[in-house]
């Protein structure tokens, strides 16, 4: 198993490996490092790469754009981003938690743009000083919003016995998923909720650990933002509709793929914002004036088709997910 991991790490670079460094007048590179294939993940290169597009960069014409997946294999994703700051790239652009810590570990000098990442606290990369890395930039989030997202269960879901159970897997390996839980406990401690959480570390345990959730009579799933989870979710929510046990959720791509309700980062936009930071980089050749800075979109969205399956009405301020 672990020969064929290797194996395939070496083909994912083997288009590299013809590439000689690129000279100082080339076009700027950037290298794109996602964690894991991932449709919804995948909006948010979308939105990256077509902030570029609006300013004036072009994959093929005036810049290049590296792009490799990890395949939510740890040692891939480290080779991948070795690769990256070996050549080096100009900037690299990072889309979840474990490429934006994976950049931060192997280079302290090319600018990384992450998105789909929290804050630089919540990812445990703060200096001593409690400053974040010189060269990180990008769009980031807190947990606030997870709130919200949890608020609405209470006020759409009945209880099958008269006392809401929630149920929910979370990533020990994962600093925003463990903060994450830790915030839902307390959430649901004062509103009086029942909440069972199983660790899910390992898409590939995904339908074990969410049986075992589902064994213990819960009335509502609830899908943390975590790589785990994008990764397993449509194993999750298939398993979820066979015992008639609605998923929400805080992330709003995750509606479309069939949870109730979210209020969450639109994950285009998020990529658009990251975009925008590196636009200025690429015109300037410089970082002064950026830093990490909270997403700004944020959408309140439920499915109309899902919400029906349930019986569940939703609040007004909730919008139909496109």
């Amino acid at each position: 198993m672990k020969r064929s991991k290797y194996l395939f790490a070496i083909l994912l670079l083997l288009p590299f490996l013809s590439c000689k460094q690129k000279s100082k007048n080339s076009i700027p590179v950037i290298g794109f490092v996602d964690a894991l294939q991932d449709e919804t993940l995948a909006q948010a290169r979308f939105g990256f790469v077509a902030a570029l597009k609006d300013s004036g960069f072009e994959d093929k014409k005036n810049i290049t754009i590296q792009y490799r997946n990890a395949q939510n294999d740890q040692p891939t994703l480290g080779l991948i981003v070795n690769y990256f700051v070996s050549e080096p790239v100009d900037l690299l652009a990072t889309c979840t938690t474990l490429s934006s810590v994976t950049a931060v570990q192997k280079t302290k000098t090319i600018p990384i743009f992450e998105m789909v990442s929290p804050t630089p606290a919540r990812m445990n990369v703060l200096d001593a000083n409690g400053k974040p890395p010189a060269n990180l930039f990008g769009a980031v989030e807190d947990l606030a919003y997870i709130d919200t997202s949890f608020a609405i269960i209470p006020k759409v879901v009945k209880a099958k016995n008269g006392h809401l159970t929630i149920g929910m897997t979370y990533n020990q390996s994962e600093p925003q998923s463990v903060d994450a839980l830790g915030r839902i406990k307390d959430l649901a401690a004062k509103a009086g909720i029942t909440l069972i959480a199983l660790p899910l570390n390992n898409s590939a345990d995904a339908q074990l650990v969410t049986q075992s959730l589902l064994s213990k009579n819960i009335d509502v799933f609830f899908a943390l933002p975590d790589n785990t989870v994008f990764a397993a979710f449509e194993t999750i929510k298939k398993n979820c509709d066979q015992h008639n046990v609605p998923v929400f959720t805080s992330e709003a791509g995750l509606v479309k793929l069939g949870a109730v309700a979210a209020f969450g980062a639109d994950m285009y936009q998020w990529g658009y914002q990251a975009g925008e930071q590196a636009v200025h980089y690429l015109k300037t050749h410089s970082t002064a004036g950026l830093k990490p800075e909270m997403v700004k979109i944020r959408k309140r969205v439920y499915n109309p088709e899902v919400a029906k399956k349930f019986g569940l009405t939703i609040p007004s301020d909730f919008e139909p997910v496109k």
